[in-house]
C-alpha cells in the first residue's frame, strides 16, 4: 500500500479525498492528525516538517508528496483514471470543476476552523452564524447549477459530489437549514447510500471522537 493519507476525521477537505479514494477503489493508509485544542498535531514538527502549511489533508504516494485537497483530487484523476471523476467532455467537465471550485475556493475557506477562532477571537462574534452565512450564500448558486440527480450533474458520481457531501454536512453541523436546497440535499442523501460515502464519513474514521 503506498497511499497514505494524512487527516483528521472532522477535516472537511480530507473528507473529500477520502471518498474520491474510495470511489477510485484505491487502498490508502489513512494516518490521523489531530486538530483537536491542546493536542494540535498539525503543529507539531513531526507533520510541520512534511506540509509547512501545517494543513490537512496531505498526501504521499511514491514520490509525491502534497497537500491542498484539490491539488490531491486532480493528481488522482490523472494518475488513477480507470474510475473517472469528471466528465470526459466538455461543457459538463467545467461545470463540474467550477462546482467544486465553489466549494473549495468559496465557501470551505471561510469556514475553515482557523478562520472561525479569529472571527470569534478577534470580533467577539458568533462564527457559527458567520460559517452559516457563507454557505448559504455558496448553496444558492450550487443550486442553481445542479443538474437534476440522482447526483449533482446527472447519473454519475463526479468531483462534484466528493465536495458536496462534505459541506452539506458541515452545514448539518452548523446547524444551517438546508430546505431551500433540494436538488443538493437530494444528491447528498443519494450518495451517502453508496459504500464509498458511507465508508469516508467522518465517524467511520478510527480518530472519531
Amino acid at each position: 500500500m503506498s497511499i497514505k493519507l494524512y487527516g483528521y476525521w472532522r477535516s472537511s477537505a480530507a473528507y473529500r479525498v477520502r471518498i474520491a479514494l474510495n470511489l477510485k477503489g484505491l487502498d490508502y493508509e489513512y494516518i490521523p492528525v489531530s486538530l483537536m485544542p491542546g493536542v494540535s498535531e498539525h503543529r507539531q514538527e513531526a507533520y510541520r516538517a512534511k506540509n509547512p502549511q501545517m494543513l490537512l489533508p496531505f498526501l504521499e504516494d511514491g514520490d509525491v508528496a502534497t497537500g491542498q485537497s484539490m491539488a490531491i483530487l486532480e493528481y488522482l484523476e490523472e494518475t488513477y483514471p480507470d474510475i473517472p471523476l469528471l466528465p470526459a467532455t466538455e461543457p459538463l467537465r467545467s461545470k463540474v470543476r467550477a462546482f467544486c471550485n465553489m466549494v473549495a475556493c468559496d465557501i470551505h475557506p471561510l469556514q475553515n476552523l482557523r478562520v472561525l477562532k479569529y472571527v470569534q477571537g478577534e470580533y467577539d462574534g458568533d462564527s457559527r452564524l458567520w460559517a452559516a452565512h457563507w454557505m448559504r450564500e455558496g448553496f444558492k448558486a450550487m443550486e442553481i447549477i445542479a443538474g437534476d440527480g440522482p447526483y449533482v450533474f446527472g447519473n454519475d458520481v463526479t468531483l462534484a459530489d466528493a465536495l458536496l457531501v462534505p459541506q452539506i454536512y458541515n452545514a448539518r453541523r452548523f446547524e444551517m437549514p438546508t430546505d431551500d436546497f433540494p436538488k443538493l440535499v437530494a444528491a447528498v442523501d443519494n450518495c451517502n447510500e453508496l459504500d464509498a460515502f458511507k465508508k469516508a464519513a467522518p465517524e467511520t474514521q478510527p480518530d472519531a471522537a
